[in-house]
């Protein structure tokens, strides 16, 4: 299993040392998430300070953004890294789109995700051909390109893309076009194995493809410790975080999957009136204990392994709370996570 982190540094000498730690412990990928900042610029920083570790947006929301503004950005990145780039895209609600990034929302997310993707693709084999641009499609074209906004060849220029998928239909889509599906930590087992993978089964055998050719990539929430009241102090901002996601009715379905429908309406209630704190005391112990991976040092890696270890490729590693022996921990759960 692959294990990845997350950089969260704002300045460049937090990006540039957290990605150094990141390949020193071991980690085979370091990720950039959109909460706050923009995702592709601190993968500059991290390319320039690392030699081994794979850098990935996870994710960038896409419809803000044009494939070309998009394409540019990940050439520059592959080209820079030396072929270590992976471009992860979602693409968020209609509400946060037209509300938060003032976009256009301008047709249902999946169709249009997967003409964005097949845009991206031509964009990439023009920049590495030359060959005159043709795709024409329903909401994008890539049609016009002078030889000086060309930036030409690279290296490596297959640049994997991965997409986020928290219903079936985007599940599909990443099966049928690309080579990795990011699931959302708003996930469970039961969810995955139930909704997720067979559909992305599905898209993976109508382009002719077996699932095993898919990196299959999860966060779910780990809540650890030392002992019993290091995980209790953990629960809480979890307890919290999973309230937040569970009131978007996009993660209906995933409650739905165990009979909870009714929590999540009860939650977006709260969230219409503001009463983000309330929200926590709706996530009993028996939803923590689904969405949530619960175990001390000891006990983690093993209860990861039983719970997404025969279809997760790899796995974002939330850093345990701060001790003395913290790195010496990450090493060895890495090291673990590496041999499953």
């Amino acid at each position: 299993m692959r294990v990845e982190t997350i950089l969260s540094g704002l300045s460049v000498e937090e990006i540039a040392s957290q990605a150094i730690k990141a390949e020193t412990l071991g980690y085979d990928g370091a990720i950039t998430t959109e909460t706050g900042h923009d995702p592709f610029l601190p993968l500059l920083i991290a390319a320039e300070h690392t030699k081994r570790i794979s850098l990935a947006t996870g994710i960038a929301i896409a419809f803000p953004r044009s494939p070309f503004v998009v394409a540019q950005m990940a050439w520059d990145l592959q080209r820079f890294s030396g072929g270590r780039f992976l471009l992860g895209l979602g693409t968020q609600v209609k509400g946060h789109n037209e509300r938060r990034y003032a976009t256009l929302w301008t047709a249902p997310p999946v169709p249009r995700l997967r003409e964005y993707i097949l845009c991206l693709r031509s964009i990439f084999q023009t920049f590495q051909s030359g060959d005159r641009p043709t795709y024409k499609g329903q909401y994008y074209q890539f049609t016009l390109i002078p030889p000086v906004f060309n930036p030409g060849p690279i290296r490596h220029p297959r640049i994997p893309i991965f997409i986020s998928a928290v219903n079936k239909f985007m599940a599909r889509l990443a099966g049928e076009l690309c080579e990795g599906v990011r699931l959302h930590p708003m996930n469970t087992a039961k969810y995955s194995k139930e909704v997720l993978l067979p559909n992305i089964e599905a898209g993976a055998t109508k382009a002719g493809r077996s699932l095993s050719q898919i990196d299959i990539a999860g966060a779910p929430f780990i809540i650890t410790g030392k002992n019993d009241e290091e995980i209790e102090k953990t629960k809480g901002p979890i307890r919290q975080q999973i309230a937040f996601y569970a009131s978007t009715r996009s993660y209906l379905p995933v409650l739905a999957a165990h009979g909870w429908e009714e929590t999540g309406r009860q939650l977006y209630r709260l969230s219409l009136e503001g009463k983000w704190v309330e929200m926590a005391g709706l996530i009993s112990d028996e939803m923590l204990e689904e969405f949530a991976t619960i175990g001390t040092y000891k006990e983690i890696v093993p209860k990861l392994k039983e719970r997404w270890g025969d279809f997760i490729t790899s796995v974002i590693l939330y850093s345990p709370p701060d001790s003395s022996d913290r790195d010496e921990r990450l090493k060895a759960m890495i090291q673990e996570l590496h041999e499953l």
